[in-house]
């Protein structure tokens, strides 16, 4: 895969789009997931086994496979330490996030609301680390306003989704439950 693709076609952008549909899934799917477990104490790590098994699946065999094949030029088996060192911590920062998300489901945070605080405070969290690694040229002066204004419209966001969530009604699944709840007693 070409890593100078930026700013080339919109391939970039369709990327972007499908994580923001498979992360914008990831914490219900989670929710149902640890629920599903039937097993009020330790479902939410029961959970999170299974979606070690998903990481490993998709975040070494995948990336294996691709290596292997390794396109027409063949792929360099060199890992750099710093490369090595950075991805880890990615690894483990994303991983820790992820467990973090089952413990505030397990401490009564609703998807919705727990995702929305997430998913609005993670850009604003990464704006400022970036801003932080890499000064804008000419100081944060020259930071525009629209930027400024984006990171506060994110954390307000954030606060209004949770703050006036819609109470919470039958879930639209409550017969798919019901079937695997009996299916789970039957002997």
């Amino acid at each position: 895969m070409a890593s100078g693709a930026a700013g080339s076609g919109t391939a970039w952008l369709i990327f972007a789009l499908m994580t923001v549909a498979t992360w914008g899934l990831y914490g219900l799917f989670l929710h149902q997931g640890q629920t599903a477990m039937a097993d009020p104490e330790m479902g939410r790590y029961k959970a999170f086994l299974f979606v070690g098994i998903a990481y490993f699946v998709t975040a070494v065999v995948g990336p294996l496979v691709i290596l292997a094949i390794g396109g027409t030029s063949g792929a360099s088996w060199i890992f750099p330490a710093g490369g090595m060192a950075w991805s880890l911590l990615a690894g483990l920062v994303g991983a820790a996030g992820a467990f973090c998300v089952l413990l505030a489901f397990g401490a009564k945070g609703s998807p919705a609301v727990v995702m929305s605080i997430i998913f609005a405070g993670a850009p604003v969290v990464n704006a400022i680390v970036a801003l932080l690694w890499h000064p804008p040229a000419g100081g944060f002066g020259a930071l525009r306003w629209q930027f400024v204004a984006g990171i506060l419209l994110a954390a307000l966001g954030g606060f209004m989704v949770t703050k006036y969530k819609p109470p919470p009604g039958a879930p639209a699944h409550a017969g798919l439950e019901s079937t695997v709840a009996t299916t789970a007693k039957a002997p």
